[in-house]
């Protein structure tokens, strides 16, 4: 087998990559789902976001990514917080509320006393205070260093796999 060649069809002319293509490449990492929270005009707001990562420990740094055509960055500068609740898979329906399918009477499940709002049944929560903002093609980097965590026990985390909610089943792999 020629590895060269089948290397060879990865390579592609800058901007040749098939929207498509790269949607169900970046969907086969699975990774957890957050609600991104903040206030927008005095009331609690959230945004579902998978694109979330911790960049450093000293300083404790995190980054979400966010389109740039989101309501979020009209709120959301440098020097604002904005808060990160890992989601327990009993939340799925709060993802797919804040990922833009509303569902009808769901009462604002935040908790508004801090700076930013929170989800109390997260497994964690995290605030953040903006440090800087990049662009990034169609998106725009929230750099941010944190400032509160609560970590909950234990729970099972919800998944986002292949455009699918997914969730643990607890197993743990022996090696």
């Amino acid at each position: 087998m020629n590895t060269a060649k089948q290397h060879q069809s990865c390579i592609t002319e800058m901007g040749a990559i098939d929207k498509q293509l790269m949607r169900k490449a970046m969907g086969s990492f699975a990774t957890g789902v957050t609600v991104v929270s903040f206030f927008a005009d005095g009331e609690a707001a959230g945004m579902t976001a998978n694109a979330f990562m911790s960049v450093s420990l000293d300083p404790a740094l995190i980054v979400i990514s966010v389109r740039a055509e989101s309501k979020f960055n009209d709120w959301v500068n440098v020097g604002d917080c904005y808060g990160v609740n890992i989601l327990v898979d009993e939340q799925e329906h709060l993802s797919s509320h804040y990922g833009g399918k509303s569902i009808d009477g769901l009462q604002c499940p935040f908790d508004t006393t801090g700076e930013v709002p929170l989800l109390p049944e997260s497994s964690t929560q995290v605030v953040a205070r903006t440090v800087d903002i990049h662009r990034a093609g169609d998106h725009l980097l929230y750099i941010a260093e944190v400032e509160y965590l609560n970590v909950e026990e234990c729970r099972s985390p919800l998944l986002f796999h292949n455009g699918k909610y997914r969730r643990v089943d607890n197993k743990v792999a022996h090696i």
